[in-house]
């Protein structure tokens, strides 16, 4: 069952990939075959195994060699993992399809953010949709369901207000949202999420202006939604606190 669960999310992923990519472009989702964006040649079944295709063309097309993006490889590997733990976290539950449903979503949304750095309304709509009705589904206790809807309040108005007042350059508005929906898939987990979040970011953001040539690295813009995706799913999906490094770390640097 890991392995079906593991297939289908790398299936599903292809598809995030699809969606991304012809949203709002006029292209039907189901209709025409996918083709090489650089020389237009339809690609064909050996062309669209997920992970397998990208691995043996060396990321390239058999027609042209032109580049393809290892961002849809990368998703569908992390896609698949993310559905067999899921799995093997939940069973065959109610609390299982909303989850797989929600991070189906996320993936597109990040995706998505990478490509065009915003969140498409519709989208986010519906993975709020997908992780209210996980949190509704799912066993807690009253307390712990207190909490996470205190924290997904808490964590919304400070998105909001750094929108606010950096008047959209540190946050985007559509940030809030994202945080408060990711809030309520990881329950308690949420302040590891949130915490993770911002290590993650603050670290890609370094190696970014480290990179960057000089008198450019004023103004570069970093979309904010795959570095929550990442710090709240490995919360989710590892239940690993980081404080407990914060504290192993004073333990050790304290005496000292």
């Amino acid at each position: 069952m890991m392995i079906f669960f593991g297939v289908l999310g790398a299936i599903f992923a292809s598809f995030a990939g699809v969606i991304a990519e012809r949203m709002y472009t006029g292209w039907g989702w189901f209709s025409g075959r996918s083709s090489c964006n650089a020389c237009g040649t339809e690609l064909r079944i050996p062309d669209l195994v997920p992970v397998f295709s990208w691995l043996a063309s060396l990321g390239r097309c058999r027609y042209c060699t032109a580049r393809f993006s290892g961002r849809y490889a990368l998703a569908e590997v992390v896609l698949a993992v993310l559905f067999a733990r899921a799995y093997v976290l939940f069973g065959i539950s109610t609390s299982l399809l909303f989850l797989l449903v929600a991070v189906f979503f996320l993936v597109i949304i990040v995706l998505y953010d990478l490509r065009h750095t915003i969140i498409p309304h519709g989208l986010s709509v519906l993975f709020a949709l997908s992780a209210l009705g996980f949190f509704i589904v799912t066993p807690m206790t009253a307390g712990d369901r207190g909490l996470t809807l205190f924290s997904a309040a808490i964590y919304g108005l400070l998105f909001l207000g750094l929108h606010v007042l950096s008047r959209g350059r540190a946050m985007g508005l559509a940030d809030a949202p994202l945080v408060m929906s990711l809030t309520l898939l990881a329950g308690v987990q949420a302040f590891s999420g949130l915490l993770l979040s911002f290590w993650i970011g603050a670290l890609v953001g370094i190696v970014i202006l480290v990179r960057a040539p000089k008198g450019r690295r004023m103004g570069i813009e970093v979309p904010f939604a795959p570095f929550l995706a990442a710090g709240f799913l490995l919360a989710i999906f590892t239940s690993w606190d980081p404080l407990s490094l914060i504290e192993l770390l004073a333990a050790h640097l304290l005496p000292l």
